[in-house]
């Protein structure tokens, strides 16, 4: 290789550099079919919303006053976290926190191996009311191998979402203090 080549080959990555300063200062932004689809007044330079709101994603709740809604988690934090403690002994198949959505796997209590339960639960509000929760319950009991759906007692939802809000309204009172 010729010194001439050597020296081209070299000054080639620094000619690469001082192009990229060329620039006019700021940042440039240019409009994306992405952006026009996420701006809902039509402009395409206007940064999208946040999927998390415009304060961020605050874990417990928060200011349970905003009626905004539009933007981030649309559940009570301590709806969610007392949903999480109650069901805590299940094994969880999804959590979504954004949905407001937790759904148990099948359990069975070690002292009974022929009857197993399942649960999801719904956390529908951003305020912490007995109207922001809702549990169904699915039960099923094994007959000659097979589990086969039964009866749940009406009253066993009610008592777990019962039980969700009584934790809840703990966990609220304890971060007040």
């Amino acid at each position: 290789m010729s010194l001439r080549n050597l020296i081209i080959l070299s000054l080639f990555p620094i000619l690469l550099l001082a192009a990229c300063g060329s620039m006019p200062e700021g940042e440039q932004k240019y409009p994306t079919s992405i952006n026009k689809e996420l701006n809902r007044d039509g402009d395409p330079y206007k940064k999208p919303p946040s999927l998390l709101g415009k304060d961020g994603w605050n874990v417990l709740g928060g200011n349970s006053n905003d009626k905004d809604g539009a933007d981030g988690v649309r559940v009570n934090g301590f709806l969610w976290r007392a949903a999480l403690d109650t069901v805590s002994f299940m094994p969880l198949a999804s959590a979504d926190p954004f949905g407001g959505v937790i759904l148990t796997d099948w359990y069975v209590t070690p002292d009974n191996q022929s009857e197993r339960t399942k649960l999801n639960v719904f956390i529908l509000d951003r305020q912490l009311k007995s109207t922001g929760v809702s549990v169904k319950v699915f039960r099923q009991l094994k007959k000659g191998g097979n589990w086969v759906d039964a009866q749940v007692a009406p009253e066993t939802a009610t008592k777990l979402e019962d039980t969700i809000l009584t934790r809840a309204r703990q966990l609220r009172v304890a971060a007040e203090e």
